[in-house]
């Protein structure tokens, strides 16, 4: 079977997995990693047998045919378009870019040059995920009426070694950890039609207690808790609550989707596994859901193998940059509803992604 081209710039934290789950999918090779610290990319390429360069060589290689981006936000939509202008299709880490402009500039020069472009979170195709795709696409809970999704923490300055970024433009716990509810939440109920929301700015000022930053101080430019409210187009009213700001411990699940006839529990969708639970009308308890699909374990990378799969055959791919830009509205609409006091209506729209058949092995995509 041929395998695509692909090329990785930018190998910070995020990279080393990519790279590893590279080599077991079966419709692309990562042949070269680039960084603009080139020493770095070199050293990161050795670990995994690569080739490893600058950004321009990369970019003017004639056998990469697609670019994964896996730079810092504020970088992700330039790159991008580096990458187009230079012939390649993209795959960008989350968020597609950090503004609603940057994001039209980059799929409206996509399009002009007859490319594609997806983005992560791929998730949303793992197995927990797929499993409550087919629940509800199957009608175990009946028709969906609602659905939540909270995801709270106390910040990245006590763990993450480089912090700063999470509290600048692009940042915030919203454009962190937002598009993997968001994007699991499009994948079971489809696009969504309006959004209004409360922001807020907790602490205006964090300290690093990681290393190798310790004690520095960070200054937050972001909201940094976010309740949000989504009505989806085919009816269920979502809420979404995000925040950096709490320092206790929290029970809430991470999604639950409320139907007709059950209410469905939803796992982590920061993971590609379950747990999934179901308690339906009449039962007097939840009941474990076994996983219908594939890909449990980390299989980060998938959503790049999607695309890489469908340059090779002309299909469509699943996590594509419609989805990646609706989302990103959305996100800017929670805030937009909260500066303004009033709904913001969406402007996009994106289609639900087909769901992945069953029976596939883990690295694999049909």
């Amino acid at each position: 079977m041929e395998k695509l081209k692909v090329g990785i710039i930018g190998t910070g934290n995020i990279s080393g997995i990519y790279l590893q789950n590279g080599k077991r999918f079966d419709s692309m090779e990562i042949v070269a990693c680039a960084d603009i610290d080139v020493e770095r990319a070199k050293a990161k390429a050795a670990e995994f047998g690569i080739r490893g360069c600058s950004v321009e060589e990369l970019l003017t290689d004639p056998e990469i045919r697609l670019v994964i981006n896996l730079t810092i936000p504020a970088a992700h939509a330039s790159v991008c378009l580096q990458a187009l202008e230079a012939g390649k299709h993209v795959y960008v880490e989350k968020p597609l870019a950090v503004t609603r402009e940057e994001g039209r500039q980059v799929l409206e020069l996509a399009e002009r040059k007859g490319l594609l472009v997806g983005s992560s979170p791929d998730t949303f195709l793992g197995a927990g995920i797929q499993t409550s795709v087919k629940l509800i696409e199957d009608g175990w809970i009946g028709t969906p009426i609602g659905a939540t999704a909270f995801m709270v923490g106390g910040g990245h300055e006590s763990w993450h070694p480089a912090p700063e970024f999470y509290y600048q433009a692009g940042g915030g716990p919203m454009f962190d950890m937002g598009p993997y509810y968001l994007t699991a939440l499009i994948a079971m109920l489809g696009p969504i039609s309006r959004v209004t929301g409360s922001t807020r700015i907790s602490y205006p000022e964090r300290t690093i207690t990681s290393q190798p930053k310790f004690g520095q101080k960070v200054k937050v430019e972001v909201p940094t808790h976010i309740a949000g409210i989504m009505d989806f187009a085919s009816g269920p009213i979502g809420t979404i609550l995000t925040s950096f700001d709490v320092k206790g411990g929290s029970t809430l699940p991470r999604i639950e989707v409320y139907g007709s006839q059950g209410t469905l529990q939803v796992p982590d969708p920061n993971t590609f596994g379950g747990p999934v639970s179901i308690w339906r009308a009449g039962a007097k308890e939840w009941t474990a859901i076994p996983l219908t699909h594939g890909k449990a374990e980390n299989a980060r990378g998938v959503g790049a193998a999607d695309m890489a799969k469908a340059i090779l055959t002309g299909r469509n791919h699943r996590a594509n940059g419609q989805m990646a830009y609706h989302v990103l509205e959305a996100m800017h609409g929670f805030h937009d509803a909260s500066e303004q006091g009033a709904h913001y209506t969406m402007h996009s729209t994106c289609e639900k992604p087909a769901p992945l058949p069953l029976g596939l092995p883990d690295f694999s995509v049909d």
